[in-house]
């Protein structure tokens, strides 16, 4: 466990707990945190769903001063989002808030007192946006507000009236706990024209990075024995969405011969439907890293959510050509026909996969000028400097 004396205490408070890496937040904290250790001594309190590992554990024992985690019971969940629904609040922030764990963070920040408080995600900003003792900074990390907007208008029936309810309260509360906080960061420019404050050019741009091990990854001699690889979450609305686009509106357009595969944690019933003769559907995979170099291509068709996209990130690294959309690419500004390709409707995306299977050298060159690129702009350490002097050393 990290400890000196001669560090500032910083509290990082989390809504979900960092490890293992199956989501953005978690990747984004987890990183972070490992940046952060090497400048602070660095407290997590983090509340989770579930109780943690020992092993998941671990991983943040080994950079953290202290840890402590407290867990919401499933009743708290949807008695605080469903309290948040008949008030003004976002409903995900009554979901992660809850009176008994607000007392005991206050205990334990009487006994840490610590010289910052790094909040984030704006769902654990009730547990210390009236804490004064020290300065805090808060991650918003994406626009939340206009990914749910996003997901608003895809939807239906009473699902659309509680998106577009939640879009409404996230705006504003976006807006308002802009207040209680010093300093403010954001995965993306992109993300901070999203936030709808007057001063919202003070909220400074800190983008994710890229781990090392995918940075120095040799694929050379790794044999490419598939077409086409989607990766994230599959759980998560935007990825379900990709993974359906992909297999649905693309894949018909393309060769019969072509392969596809659908590699992350969680997939939804849906997503485990598009297994096929041609379409393997991983689940959880453990080095993600193999996955991307025994493929071609990267196809992301990121038409929902926000914030920076960490398998593009990765897939970049790694050396694998990729496509995406332009909103997706917004955010991480990488060169359109030198690092990246864009496409922003099925007939692009069929062009563009078909150049890239149909020319190599076009996927050679794609694939370094990415992995430069990537090498340039998103390693953990540069990226998170802007973070550290925030804080304040």
């Amino acid at each position: 466990m990290h400890s000196s004396k001669k560090y500032k205490d910083l509290v990082v408070i989390t809504s979900r707990f960092p490890y293992p890496l199956e989501k953005g937040d978690k990747l984004r904290a987890y990183y972070q945190i490992v940046e952060l250790s090497k400048h602070f001594n660095v407290h997590l309190i983090s509340t989770s769903e579930h109780e943690i590992a020992v092993e998941d554990r671990d991983q943040l024992e080994k950079v953290c001063s202290s840890i402590n985690v407290y867990v919401i019971k499933s009743w708290e969940k949807w008695i605080g989002a469903g309290l948040n629904l008949l008030n003004q609040q976002p409903i995900q922030v009554g979901y992660f808030y809850h009176r008994r764990i607000h007392r005991k963070i206050k205990e334990k920040l009487k006994s840490i007192k610590p010289d910052h408080i790094y909040c984030q995600l704006i769902r654990a900003a009730e547990y210390v946006k009236n804490y004064h003792a020290c300065d805090k900074t808060i991650d918003y990390m994406d626009a939340l507000s206009k990914g749910v907007e996003r997901r608003s208008e895809k939807a239906s029936g009473l699902r659309k009236w509680i998106f577009d309810l939640e879009f409404k309260r996230l705006m504003k509360y976006e807006n308002s706990i802009f207040e209680y906080f010093e300093n403010h960061t954001i995965i993306s420019e992109q993300d901070r024209n999203y936030i709808f404050h007057k001063n919202r050019i003070k909220i400074t741009v800190v983008p994710n990075g890229v781990d090392r091990s995918y940075l120095n990854f040799e694929n050379e001699g790794v044999k490419k024995t598939t077409d086409i690889l989607f990766t994230g979450n599959m759980s998560y609305p935007p990825n379900i969405t990709a993974s359906l686009y992909i297999i649905n509106e693309v894949l018909p357009k393309l060769p019969k011969t072509t392969k596809v595969t659908i590699a992350g944690a969680n997939p939804v019933k849906e997503v485990q439907l598009l297994k096929a003769e041609n379409v393997d559907v991983t689940g959880f995979v453990e080095d993600l890293r193999t996955y991307y170099a025994s493929h071609k291509i990267f196809v992301a068709p990121m038409f929902l959510g926000t914030g920076l996209q960490n398998k593009l990130l990765e897939a970049m690294a790694i050396g694998i050509p990729c496509i995406t959309t332009s909103m997706a690419n917004n955010a991480l500004n990488a060169t359109p026909e030198k690092e990246i390709l864009i496409a922003d409707n099925a007939a692009a995306f069929q062009t563009q996969i078909e150049r890239l299977l149909n020319d190599q050298d076009l996927r050679d060159s794609i694939a370094v000028n990415a992995r430069n690129f990537i090498r340039s702009n998103y390693d953990w350490e540069t990226v998170t400097k802007e973070l550290i002097e925030l804080i304040g050393v």
